[in-house]
Parts: structure tokens; C-alpha cells; sequence
């Protein structure tokens, strides 16, 4: 299958840029270019992407509100990959927050841009783990804590320390090697996790996590 993607940038440079990284892959068709927040959402409708790459700061509305926006239209199969120039821009954590699949920097390698539009594409919206975890402790950790978020009490005890697990980063491997079970058996709880608690994909669950105290900055124990 051919992975669909928008690209949203305010500067023609990048954006051909991009065109021509993603050009040379087989499997990956730029459907559609933006300049602005507003013209992203309108691309969108227009052509439905798999991938939006999402650059923050756009004239009009920004990257965040663009974002916010999309998803609001109901298109949440579209996974939107926010673009910044720096691994602590302090938008990235509002725009995971406004329903982002994850985040990429300008100056990543050609091919871990494509290998990123692809985890993204089939589901895997956790790009980055040490950087986006980083991230979120960084922007959490001065916020008040709200309760437990609804849905929690749901979880049964295995789900809930699938969930943990899930909100520090690691790998759908990583938890099945440390909980000692098949991948799939984790698939099965992650599917599970994510409906209880009426979350999108696995970066909404590292945000909530950290947003509700599920999981501190600095602490180390499942």
C-alpha cells in the first residue's frame, strides 16, 4: 500500500525538501503541500492523507490549532507528524495534547523521515521514545496533577502495568520481554488500554499518563 502524505510548512525550501526525500521512496506519495494552518486543514479534507507532517509555527492559526482541527472534522485516521526545530520546543507538548501521532525534527536523516511516516502509518504513533518522554516530563512536571482519569478503574492489573509501561516509551517487545509474554498478548492489552480509556493511540496515553501522575519524571519502577 502507498502511504499517503501531506506536507505543512511555511517555508518552500523545506517543503521541496521533503518532496524530494519522500519522492525516492516506493511506497510513500506526497498528495498534497500547505503553507499555512488553514490550508493544512483544507488539504486535508480535500485529500485525506494517511500522514500530515505538521510544522508548528504557520502563519494564520499555527501547526497546533491545524492539528486540533483535523482531528475535530473527524479525521482522526489521519496521523499527524508535528515538525519542529528543536527536540524541546515547548508546542510539541501542546500539540500531542491536541491529538499529534508524534513529532519529528527538520534535520532528521532521510531515511528515519521515512521510516518515521511509516511507524506512524501502520499504528506505531510513538516516534522517538527517549526524546518525546523527555519532552513530556519536561512539560509536565510543573502542571497540577488531576485525578485518576475515568476509565482507570477499568483496567484490570495487568492492563493497568501494561499501561505504565506503555507511558515511559517502551516497545510493544520491550513490555512482552519484560512481563514475559507473547507480543500479541501485549497488542491484545494495548487495544485494550487505549479503548477503556477513550485515547487515540499510544502517545495520548504517555500525555494522560503523565498528566494524571499515572507515572512521574525520574521515577524508574514499572
Amino acid at each position: 500500500m502507498t502511504i499517503r502524505v501531506l506536507i505543512a510548512d511555511d517555508q518552500q525550501l523545506v517543503r521541496a525538501g521533503f518532496q524530494l526525500i519522500l519522492s525516492a521512496q516506493p511506497d510513500i506519495e506526497v498528495v498534497a503541500e500547505a503553507e499555512t494552518g488553514s490550508e493544512a486543514v483544507e488539504r486535508a479534507l480535500a485529500t485525506r492523507p494517511d500522514v500530515a507532517l505538521m510544522d508548528i509555527r504557520m502563519p494564520g492559526f499555527d501547526g497546533i490549532e491545524a492539528t486540533r482541527r483535523i482531528i475535530a472534522k473527524g479525521l482522526s485516521a489521519i496521523r499527524v507528524l508535528i515538525l519542529t526545530t528543536y527536540d524541546l520546543d515547548e508546542y510539541v507538548y501542546d500539540a500531542l495534547r491536541a491529538g499529534a501521532s508524534g513529532f519529528l525534527l527538520k534535520d532528521v536523516p532521510p531515511e528515519q523521515l521515512a521510516a518515521g511516516i511509516r511507524m506512524v502509518s501502520s499504528g506505531d504513533a510513538l516516534l522517538a521514545p527517549s526524546v518525546t518522554r523527555r519532552l513530556i516530563e519536561e512539560f509536565t512536571a510543573a502542571r497540577t496533577q488531576p485525578p485518576s482519569p475515568p476509565g482507570m478503574e477499568q483496567l484490570s492489573p495487568r492492563e493497568q502495568q501494561v499501561f505504565r509501561l506503555l507511558a515511559r516509551g517502551w516497545s510493544n517487545q520491550e513490555i512482552a520481554d519484560h512481563l514475559v509474554v507473547g507480543e500479541s498478548t501485549v497488542k491484545t492489552h494495548v487495544t485494550r488500554v487505549l479503548g477503556k480509556l477513550g485515547l487515540r493511540d499510544r502517545v495520548q496515553a504517555v500525555v494522560l499518563a503523565y498528566e494524571a501522575g499515572i507515572v512521574t519524571p525520574g521515577t524508574t519502577n514499572p
